[in-house]
């Protein structure tokens, strides 16, 4: 390795510690040609933002780190030959591009020319300083000092340094938070175990290999990413063991022992290879193998889908009772691959809580096209969910295409989105689709309510006799067509006028070899039909011994507010049950977005489509949960929330980084409320939280956690708030700190009023936050609202939202001073009861910071 001289590193040794010194340069004459190269193109690079640059010597030079991670924001500032004083002379240039990160790696050079370990360090300290001071907004990372090995006889002057090695790195490590960067230790990973670098991963003792910058980008990629150390499983397997050791996935091939499950060994290779390794199937060998094998699972509840992995150094065994179990178990498997090179040894047993895991989305009253339903079928299957409920037929559309009857989807029929239907070959399509991914497709034909649509079509009521004879055609020819094991009937919502047509339809559908599902409360059912639970049914179902039933109680997505529905959804106990039995049989989210919508894409932006499935994945994967309804972080299981939450935001940035997900970190966002104040209906009234003047009592603040806090649900008292006892007419204060540590302007989601995109909501008035006169200081300087593209408007469910919603509008723009900022939020209601059921009072705040990159 070519190094600079001794004497250049004692010149710089002393520079920069003081913070406000101006660079200077090493004498040009001095410099390697190589340094001076490579010094001159890094200037001459056009500036890009959100740079994440690797700085160092050889070692580092010696990576491919955009094309390692597939990231063009990923920059390569290696030259060979480099030390401490090299990177201070070049350090204005990585300073001028202010990178989001920058990781460095310095100093072997410098050692095998004779520097100290406690020089070489302070200059270390001086970099981190000069970054802290100029660039502050960088996060540093300082990795550690690699280890040496003198078995191939090459380096000496280097391969002797292992003490000093251990010296510096220790010493990194001790100082990381006095000047505010984080270490990563890399040494104790590439060591053997007598504390030299493995050869495995050098040919000459002080350079990597492939394979060695392999193993440095599956170490490194947490902290590139800001994703967990260790690998964030979701759902979180029911039994977990975390081993010593790593399986290299790049080097792999796999093994199946059974026909039967080739379609999964094909599977697990082609998203493998999508991964950047082209590996064989059932190819020769024994090493580095990934073993894909039917056997015997032991497993408390449904074995049909238990699956057990265990990941050793050498090989990795999946072993299932079935096909679907092995599916469940790649799944599992390509989590543990994140980083896709190495895998983390482990061992797994695992099983469901529930058999029913799924997820409906409504097409009738807004189509959307294949593309979008097979992205979301797709996020189902990585998450192991099972039944993906379709709904087609609606009062403002009928899409799905009947041979016998054209005139159903014909244009004229439709009130939105005219024209547009799912052809026969489209549905078997998604059929096929789905089962392929071990998902049950389950299409929902609404009778004999949501069927305005069929009458417009058909000139008669499906309850007539004539349109009794229309729905068995209907039903026979989606019977015969489609492989298909049920068939959702709807059935809710509608005056029952002839009280034989649900016994009729169930008893016509089951003749034609299908089982019924409906909605409840709803029809005068059959006892063998399915109950999908829609609201409080009394214990009419859920008491009852012999009926089957789904929970869909308070899991609308549409209703939900995105940072709640996390919180709601997690804390959730499905069917009031910890686990599955033979009448409970699971639960499913709903997508009902009444309102038009403006595109496809905005169905899944205002609504949190993702973040509520990954989180309903979890609790009907892992079972457990709490009684009751939780609304806010502070109610529910506030330890598992945050644990939970840091794997969320994980898979966000690892998976959905391209896709709307509609969610950031709110367990760190503490209040206190102070209150009530008697506003005596008057909104605008103004206490002593706001005015600054003296408290007059002695008031104890209630403290709660959250990005969003509901102080009285919507839903109340079926759902609890924030607050014991609410009154009306009282004004409410939340009170909060945020730390900043670099003064500028930062994003926030704020609102007061999260719009349900089912019903025909009031636009906010021009100029306010809501109709309650709330409203957001910071520093005591307030904060203007939006101005609203429909401010002021009437709820009309043909107008589609545009920035109501905190989560699809254009953050909140503040700036912050640095250190400690306050937060006063003003949170005043008057009558409980709404203008109308369209308008519903929502006492509720939503506040929190959003990260720098937000998708």
């Amino acid at each position: 390795m070519r190094s600079l001289s001794l004497v250049l590193f004692t010149f710089f040794a002393g520079l920069f510690l003081n913070a406000q010194s101006k660079f200077s340069f090493i004498p040009e004459a001095s410099l390697t040609t190589y340094y001076q190269q490579r010094a001159s193109l890094f200037s001459s690079l056009p500036q890009t933002s959100g740079d994440i640059i690797f700085l160092g010597n050889s070692i580092t030079d010696g990576g491919e780190w955009s094309e390692m991670f597939n990231d063009l924001k990923i920059k390569n500032r290696g030259i060979s030959g480099d030390i401490s004083a090299g990177v201070l002379n070049r350090l204005e240039e990585v300073i001028d591009r202010k990178p989001a990160k920058l990781f460095v790696m310095i100093g072997i050079n410098d050692l095998a020319n004779g520097t100290t370990p406690d020089s070489l360090v302070k200059n270390i300290f001086t970099i981190a300083d000069q970054m802290r001071e100029q660039s502050p907004n960088t996060r540093l990372f300082i990795q550690s000092l690699l280890p040496v090995n003198n078995f191939y006889g090459k380096f000496d002057g280097h391969t002797k340094r292992g003490n000093d090695i251990l010296v510096v790195n220790k010493c990194l490590q001790e100082n990381a938070s006095s000047h505010k960067y984080h270490f990563i230790d890399l040494f104790s990973y590439f060591k053997n175990n007598l504390g030299k670098l493995d050869t495995s991963y050098s040919n000459d003792g002080l350079h990597l290999t492939g394979k060695g910058y392999q193993l440095w980008k599956h170490l490194i990629y947490p902290y590139v990413y800001d994703v967990e150390i260790k690998p964030a499983l979701l759902p979180l397997p029911q039994e977990l063991i975390w081993d010593e050791g790593i399986f290299p996935l790049h080097a792999s091939h796999i093994k199946i022992n059974d026909t039967s499950i080739l379609k999964q060994g094909e599977w697990l290779k082609d998203q493998i290879e999508k991964l950047g390794y082209t590996i064989p199937l059932n190819s020769s060998g024994g090493k580095n193998v990934i073993e894909l094998k039917l056997g015997t699972v032991k497993a408390p509840l449904f074995e049909e889908e238990a699956y057990q992995l265990k990941v050793m150094p050498e090989k990795i065994e999946l072993v299932a009772n079935t096909a679907h179990g092995i599916f469940n178990g790649i799944q599992t498997l390509l989590q543990l691959a994140y980083t896709g090179v190495f895998i983390n040894a482990c061992e797994i047993t695992d099983w469901p809580a529930f058999s029913w895991r799924g997820f409906m989305v409504d097409v009738g009253r807004n189509y959307m096209p294949m593309n979008l339903l097979k992205d979301q079928i797709d996020i189902m299957s990585r998450y192991k969910m099972n039944v993906f409920h379709f709904h087609p037929t609606e009062d403002i559309a009928w899409r799905l295409a009947i041979e016998q009857y054209p005139q159903l989807t014909a244009p004229e029929n439709m009130l939105r989105n005219k024209g547009l239907y799912y052809t026969e070959s489209e549905i078997k399509e998604l059929i096929n689709y789905c089962k392929e991914r071990f998902i049950t497709f389950i299409p929902e034909i609404d009778m004999p309510g949501h069927s305005a649509s069929f009458k417009r079509a058909m000139k008669t009521d499906m309850q007539s006799d004539s349109g009794i004879v229309i729905v068995k055609d209907i039903l026979k020819e989606i019977c015969n067509k489609y492989d298909i094991p049920y068939i959702h009937i709807g059935a809710d919502e509608v005056k029952i006028t002839n009280l034989n047509f649900i016994p009729e339809i169930s008893g016509y559908i089951e003749s034609l070899g299908k089982k019924i599902i409906g909605w409840q409360p709803g029809g005068n059912f059959t006892g063998q039909t399915i109950r999908q639970l829609w609201m409080d049914d009394a214990g009419k179902v859920m008491d009852n011994s012999k009926l089957q039933y789904l929970d869909s109680r308070h899991l609308y997505l549409n209703h939900m507010d995105p940072l709640e529905s996390v919180v709601t959804i997690y804390n959730r106990q499905i069917t009031g049950k910890e686990h599955g039995t033979s009448t409970a049989l699971g639960g499913v989210i709903c997508l009902w977005n009444d309102r038009a919508a403006a595109t496809s894409e905005d169905i899944l932006k205002m609504n949190p489509v993702y973040p509520s499935i990954l989180s309903f994945a979890e609790r009907s994967w892992r079972g457990g949960g709490q009684a009751g309804w939780i609304s806010n972080v502070s109610d529910g299981d506030k330890k598992g929330f945050a644990e939970f939450e840091n794997r969320l935001l994980t898979h966000k940035e690892l998976y959905f980084r391209n896709k709307p997900f509609p969610y950031v970190r709110q367990s760190l966002s503490n209040w206190q409320l102070l209150g009530p104040f008697d506003n005596k209906g008057n909104l605008s009234a103004s206490f002593w939280p706001e005015t600054g003047t003296d408290r007059g009592t002695d008031m104890q603040g209630i403290p709660v956690t959250g990005g969003t806090v509901v102080l009285r649900h919507w839903w109340a008292p079926l759902i609890k708030g924030a607050l014991k006892d609410p009154k009306e007419n009282s004004t409410w204060y939340a009170s909060s700190k945020i730390w900043n540590e670099v003064a500028g302007e930062k994003e926030f989601w704020i609102g007061f009023n999260n719009l349900s995109r089912s019903t025909a909501t009031n636009s906010p008035p021009v100029g306010e936050w809501d109709n309650k006169k709330s409203a957001v200081w910071i520093n005591g300087n307030l904060i203007e609202a939006p101005k609203w593209k429909h401010g002021g408007q009437k709820g009309n469910l043909e107008i589609p939202l545009a920035d109501e919603g905190y989560e699809y509008r254009e953050p909140t723009k503040i700036y912050l001073k640095q250190g400690w900022n306050t937060v006063l939020i003003k949170a005043p209601v008057g009558n409980f009861k709404g203008e109308n059921w369209q308008n519903p009072v929502k006492w509720m705040f939503t506040f929190v910071p959003l990260p720098k990159y937000i998708q």
